[in-house]
This record gives C-alpha cells, sequence and structure tokens, in this order.
C-alpha cells in the first residue's frame, strides 16, 4: 500500500516506521509545521508538506495520526478525493471523517508509543470503517502491522479507550507519585523497578483480581493504619491510598 501519513508526532512517527517495516510505501508526510513534517518525511524518505501543501493522490491511504482534539481542525486542509482516510483516534468517532470522502475509517493503536522508541513493541490495532467491503480493506492492511487486530465500533473502542487509560496513564501517574515520595523521604525508588516488572508480567495469564495482594486485600487493618500515619505529612497521597484502599477491600 501507498500511505500518506498526516500528523508527525509520537502516533506519526511510530506508526510510519511500522509501516515501513512492513513493506508499504509512506509517500507522503502532511503536518500542520512544515519543520516537523520535513523531519518525518526526511526519516521515511518521502516528500513532504504543511496543510497548504496539496496531498499525494497517489496514496492508497490517508492516515490521520494527530491527537483527538486537533483531527478536526486538520480536516477542512485536506482535500482527498475520496480515496480511504483513516485516524487513528480511540475516543473519536469514524463518522468525522465522513465530511472528507466516501471510504473512511479508524485503524487504533491500542498501544503507547513515543518517537524516542529504539525498538518497536508489539501493537494491538482495533479497526472499523463505515461499510463492509471498506472493513475488510482496513481489517487486511492491519493484519499486515500486527498479529493482534479486532474490529471494534465507536462505542466498544471508546470503552477500550477508558480501561487504556486505567491501565496506562493512571498506573504511570502512580509510579510518578511513588517516585515523588520516595524522593521526599529520601528513599530508593529503583528499588522498586524489579517489582513493577513483576507485577505487570504477572498478569499475562492470569485475571489481576486472582493475584492481588498487599495489606488491604488482606484486611490488615494494623499496617494500614502504619502506612497511614506515615503520610500524614503527605495529605494529597494519604486521601489516594485512602481511596484505593476502599476499592481494594469493597470491590
Amino acid at each position: 500500500m501507498k500511505v500518506s501519513i498526516i500528523g508527525s508526532g509520537n502516533v506519526a512517527t511510530v506508526m510510519g516506521r511500522l509501516i515501513k517495516q512492513k513493506n508499504h510505501e509512506v509517500v507522503q508526510v502532511m503536518s500542520r509545521n512544515i519543520q516537523h513534517a520535513s523531519v518525518l518525511g526526511n526519516e521515511l524518505g518521502c516528500n513532504y508538506c504543511n496543510f497548504s501543501g496539496l496531498a499525494d493522490v497517489s496514496a492508497d491511504i490517508f492516515l490521520i495520526a494527530v491527537s483527538d482534539y486537533a483531527i478536526m481542525d486538520c480536516l477542512p486542509q485536506l482535500q482527498l478525493q475520496d480515496k480511504m482516510v483513516l485516524h487513528t483516534a480511540g475516543s473519536v468517532s469514524k463518522d468525522v471523517l465522513k465530511v472528507k470522502s466516501a471510504s473512511y475509517g479508524v485503524l487504533y493503536p491500542l498501544q503507547s508509543l513515543r518517537r524516542e522508541m529504539i525498538a518497536l513493541p508489539e501493537i494491538p490495532f482495533l479497526v472499523d470503517a463505515n461499510t463492509a467491503e471498506a472493513t475488510q480493506f482496513v481489517l487486511s492492511f492491519a493484519k499486515d502491522l500486527s498479529p493482534k487486530v479486532e474490529i471494534a465500533g465507536d462505542e466498544e473502542r471508546l470503552k477500550l479507550h477508558v480501561a487504556a487509560v486505567i491501565v496506562s496513564n493512571f498506573t504511570n501517574h502512580l509510579y510518578a507519585i511513588a517516585e515523588s515520595y520516595c524522593i521526599e523521604e529520601k528513599v530508593d525508588f529503583d528499588i522498586l523497578k524489579p517489582l513493577i516488572e513483576e507485577t505487570a508480567l504477572r498478569i499475562k495469564n492470569i485475571s489481576p483480581a486472582t493475584v492481588q495482594t498487599g495489606p488491604a486485600v488482606r484486611k490488615d487493618i494494623h499496617t494500614l493504619d502504619k502506612h497511614l500515619r506515615l503520610l500524614v505529612n503527605h495529605p494529597k497521597l494519604r486521601t489516594t491510598y485512602l481511596r484505593l484502599t476502599d476499592s481494594i477491600m469493597n470491590p
């Protein structure tokens, strides 16, 4: 396939690398910022332009890989001549694209993507499109990119996006809170990293609910009280600790 990528951030960069790695061709990078477009275009070995430039209509797929809120902003700039147009957003309906083409859909990478990645991670994709024929087209393309592909409509994709925020963004925020606490209390956060890795690996083949450990699931009130006393000088963390403890004790 020939693919034109609209965007130049983390998702656009990683998707561009993956598309090339799987022997498809990136023919153009379009971005609001011409300097950003040039960086990614030069890396991928293709033409580039900003939104005032002309879209390369030789592309089979136009992939809009921008932040969720920016999709609507870039649409008026694009003249795609009814080619297949896809966005990569988890929380945005596919139907926002119907003003641009008769063939449109979603290619949502359910993964945290950063341009600094040295190796490409495994990326599950959720796909959808406006017709059965278009859906099969997107499904086939996605299966070239990853062994883990599922068809998911707007509602199902949004539900999984919520779950993704919880397991990724919220979990990482807890790491950041714990790191800040360790720095303030002058203890070594790095010594916790093997525990973080083991906790993540443990749920690969087991339900998280069955492997919950810690004083809350044991209803160890004595230890919980000691922890809460220690957190008196960290009121926001203490509140978070109490709420999560209550959630574990009263699922």
